[in-house]
């Protein structure tokens, strides 16, 4: 009973795996309609995780509706009336955000830096004092420069992400830095995120390519701002939204 799909990757955040897991049995009636899930120390045990796990798991399965959690405890909802299947709704974003493609090459890396004086308020920080930086650059196989981010991460988010938390250690912040899982991070932290995207196109010089350029913010459900990026994607790449 503790693995809880078979077929799932090993990459699969654990909190996904579980809500798959009761998504399933919620569609197909082993757990019927009207009737309560196990506690969180009992699923905890089932899927041999922590019970911040397993909340995690619950709460996106209340955001899409396949739960409802009153006072009594959280129980099953009618997947034909609310017609749900078990297969998720869309696939989950990856950090910094863009495609995939086999031809295009990855390079990231993380630094302490000062900010820009116009990220100072937002990130929560003292005027000079450094943040977390992460730069991520997509090549193709060309060796054309396809997308560049640049992200700032807020004090708040390096107290409430315990997986970030850790780029504080320098021999962490030396090795290659692995953040694509970062928003499924933010849902484990227990934090409902709200990402806020504004996209542009910016100025084309003669015999040039326009580029897109976009500013995403990412909040958590007080406000406070937990990363800021600006990506600049070329005209002939997709920008995939990270929300």
């Amino acid at each position: 009973m503790g693995n809880p799909n078979p077929g799932t990757s090993a990459e699969t955040p654990r909190y996904l795996q579980i809500a798959a897991s009761l998504r399933e049995e919620i569609v197909e009636r082993r757990i019927p309609p009207g009737a309560r899930l196990s506690s969180e120390r009992s699923l905890s045990q089932r899927y041999r995780v922590n019970r911040q796990t397993v909340r995690s798991a619950l709460q996106l399965l209340r955001q899409e509706r396949f739960v409802i959690t009153d006072r009594r405890g959280t129980f099953a909802a009618d997947p034909e009336a609310e017609g749900l299947t078990a297969v998720p709704r869309a696939r989950r974003r990856t950090f910094p955000g863009g495609p995939w493609a086999p031809e295009a090459q990855a390079q990231a890396s993380l630094a302490w830096e000062a900010p820009p004086s116009s990220l100072v308020r937002h990130l929560q920080l003292a005027s000079g004092e450094e943040a977390l930086v992460h730069r991520h650059v997509i090549v193709g196989r060309e060796g054309q420069v396809l997308q560049r981010a640049v992200s700032w991460f807020s004090r708040a988010a390096l107290r409430e992400i315990p997986q970030l938390a850790r780029y504080r250690r320098a021999r962490d912040r030396h090795q290659h830095p692995d953040l694509r899982h970062l928003y499924h991070w933010m849902r484990q932290a227990g934090l409902e995120v709200v990402h806020q995207e504004a996209v542009g196109v910016s100025a084309v010089s003669t015999g040039g390519a326009a580029r897109l350029a976009v500013h995403r913010m990412v909040s958590d459900h007080h406000g406070q701002v937990l990363e800021i990026t600006d990506i600049d994607v070329s005209a002939s790449w997709v920008y995939e939204f990270s929300a």
